[in-house]
C-alpha cells in the first residue's frame, strides 16, 4: 500500500519524452492499456485507473502508478499506460500544436 508520508518527487527539468512516449505529470490520471502482472505485487487488470506518483528518466520516461485497486507499480511507460481526463486533454492539445 502507498505510504502517504512519503515525499512526492517532481520530474527532472531535463527529462523530455521522445516521440513515442507519453508526457505525464505527478497526479495525472491514467488507465492501464493491458493487464500488468507483477508476481510480487499483484495483477492490475486492463482498464484499471490510477494516478502518477513518480515520473523519472531521461531517455526512457517511466512512471510509478498507484492504481485504484490499491496496487502500486513502477517502471511503467507508454506501452502500459494511457492518459485520461486532464492529462489526455493536455496530450491532445500538445499533439495538435505539433501538427502545425
Amino acid at each position: 500500500m502507498h505510504n502517504r508520508g512519503v515525499p512526492i518527487w517532481k520530474p527532472h527539468s531535463l527529462s523530455q519524452p521522445h516521440a513515442d512516449q507519453v508526457d505525464l505529470k505527478l497526479g495525472d490520471r491514467v488507465r492501464a492499456t493491458e493487464e500488468i502482472d507483477r508476481p510480487a505485487l499483484g495483477v492490475v487488470p486492463e482498464g484499471t485507473e490510477g494516478h502518477i506518483l513518480l515520473a523519472n528518466g531521461f531517455n526512457w520516461q517511466r512512471y510509478r502508478v498507484l492504481f485504484d485497486n490499491g496496487i502500486e507499480i513502477g517502471d511503467l511507460d507508454h506501452r502500459h499506460l494511457a492518459p485520461i481526463g486532464r492529462a489526455a486533454r493536455r496530450a491532445a492539445k500538445r499533439r495538435s500544436k505539433r501538427s502545425f
